[in-house]
């Protein structure tokens, strides 16, 4: 159930699966809004979706997807599915950004995008998600729910095909600072050092 403010009744902000899935609502509406726009307001609408997932999926690898993996049984290879997918969007994302958003191209590549998206985003909500409230203790949903608050203030505002993963965040320098700061902030707001 969901309130009106777009949080699950469930656990509201202070659970990271009800807070993911409230930024699921907001990527939807983003994508919406660029459809629509033209010109400026496009371009505009284009950056605000492009910080979105950045903030969202950079929280996911750093929060969820690693407490899925040992949550419960076949989590490795969920969280693996969940990566590919997610290396796949942020590859078109890559070329979408690097577009203008008048270029004819644009538009379809965009809904190519979204469709890939949605999908990922309904692949988490029925194979991680449900089993990460099943299995995980409301107090850790609540911590994981913090760091990615902490995620949303600082992460990158580009996409970064196969930088899934600290090591390969590393090897990108100036890009990767912004990453790194990012996980450093997670990782503080989670109670981890370094």
């Amino acid at each position: 159930m969901t309130d009106r403010s777009g949080s699950d009744a469930i656990g509201g902000e202070d659970d990271v699966v009800a807070l993911l899935m409230r930024q699921h609502g907001d990527i939807r509406n983003l994508f919406d809004e660029v459809e629509r726009a033209t010109g400026e307001d496009r371009r505009d609408a284009f950056r605000r979706l492009v910080r979105l997932l950045a903030v969202h999926e950079t929280a996911e690898e750093e929060v969820v997807h690693p407490v899925a993996r040992r949550s419960f049984d076949g989590g490795e290879g969920v969280v693996e599915d969940r990566l590919r997918e997610e290396r796949d969007a942020k590859e078109k994302l890559s070329r979408l950004d690097e577009m203008s958003t008048e270029d004819p191209r644009f538009l379809p590549l965009l809904m190519e995008l979204r469709a890939d998206v949605m999908e990922h985003a309904r692949s988490e909500e029925r194979y991680e998600f449900i089993q990460l409230r099943r299995r995980t203790d409301p107090g850790q949903l609540a911590t994981m729910a913090k760091a990615v608050k902490a995620a949303e203030a600082m992460a990158p505002t580009r996409p970064h095909p196969g930088v899934e993963t600290a090591a390969k965040n590393i090897a990108l320098g100036p890009v990767a600072a912004a990453i790194d700061r990012t996980r450093d902030t997670v990782r503080k707001a989670m109670g981890k050092d370094g």
